[in-house]
């Protein structure tokens, strides 16, 4: 069961109409028209991914009443790891003096934090593991191109935590889901900087180590897939729509949230959004809107509430879950 939440963000928030000082040829209404986003927050250069993790993470442990000795392990979901050697897990284990935990990062991009999840409770199947912090947490505004306008107004940073235990009472996951399309890797992408093309000034200078996206193919395969997820954790969990008190859908865009909602025949005041005040951030979109849930009452004991994400990879899921 999900026993505790948390999430932060970095200090400085950045409005749509601060694009165009930074010779971006956009306006806020154009901005919020296409996406629903009005903020971001960003990074500066104090901040990492592992001190937002951390701060997000002692507040989920605080709330679920867990002290870092008895965490088993950390699962850390980001697309933007302070370091590519090692993981940004071991780093926030550090941080919290998490001494017995096992730690490492999942690479699933924005359905990060579910994949996370979902290793979470089968850790837990094993016997061998009674708790376990799943993070979800992107330092998007540090690996996106702040010249191209398809995707620098997108993108936010922040970081999401959840603390899961043993499910009692009949709470916790009832069903689950994940898929992955490596097939259409190449419509949201970094395409060089890794290991296949080693960072070089010229990879710098041409931009192409930074995010890449084939916006309407993302976008119609995000609605099909997210669609398709929320059909099969309802099969899963032998519910119907109307059942769900709250979907909580990754943060994206705005009509990518609205037409999920509409295929899956839940109303927008049983969806939770928060994308207008965030914008996208990957990973860590689904475990702050979680919190933010939680924490506004919208979550209560016994509340049904049922997660889908889609992102890079592709990869996709969904959950339902008792709270």
């Amino acid at each position: 069961m999900i026993a505790g939440t948390g999430h932060a963000v970095p200090k400085r928030r950045m409005a749509n109409d601060e694009f165009q000082a930074l010779g971006i040829e956009t306006t806020d209404e154009w901005i919020r028209d296409r996406t629903g986003i009005r903020y971001r927050y960003v990074a500066g250069p104090d901040e990492t991914l592992t001190s937002i993790s951390t701060e997000a993470a002692r507040m989920a442990m605080q709330a679920a009443g867990v002290t870092a000795a008895e965490l088993d392990v950390i699962v850390l979901g980001t697309a933007s790891a302070d370091r590519l050697l090692p993981s940004t897990a071991v780093e926030v284990q550090a941080a919290l003096g998490a001494t017995r935990a096992a730690a490492f990062d999942v690479s699933a991009a924005c359905t990060g934090w579910m994949y996370g999840a979902q290793i979470a409770e089968g850790l837990m199947a094993t016997g061998n593991h009674d708790t376990i912090l799943v993070i979800g947490a992107e330092l998007l505004t540090r690996i996106i191109n702040w010249k191209d306008r398809n995707t620098v107004v997108l993108f936010g940073d922040g970081a999401g935590a959840t603390v899961l235990k043993r499910s009692t009472k009949g709470r916790g996951i009832l069903s689950a889901y994940m898929r992955s399309d490596g097939t259409l890797a190449d419509l949201l992408h970094r395409p060089k900087g890794g290991a296949a093309f080693p960072t070089t000034p010229e990879i710098i200078a041409e931009g192409s180590d930074k995010i890449a996206m084939a916006g309407r193919e993302v976008f119609k395969n995000a609605v099909r897939s997210m669609a398709d997820a929320c059909d099969r954790a309802l099969d899963g969990a032998k519910l119907a729509a109307a059942d769900i008190d709250l979907l909580i859908p990754h943060q994206a865009n705005i009509r990518i949230i609205e037409a999920t909602a509409k295929h899956a025949n839940i109303p927008m005041e049983k969806v939770f959004v928060n994308v207008d005040r965030y914008g996208n951030t990957s990973a860590a979109s689904i475990p702050i809107a979680l919190d933010e849930a939680v924490r506004e009452g919208r979550i209560k004991d016994g509340s049904l509430v049922m997660f889908v994400a889609f992102g890079a990879g592709f990869t996709w899921g969904s959950m339902v879950v008792r709270f």
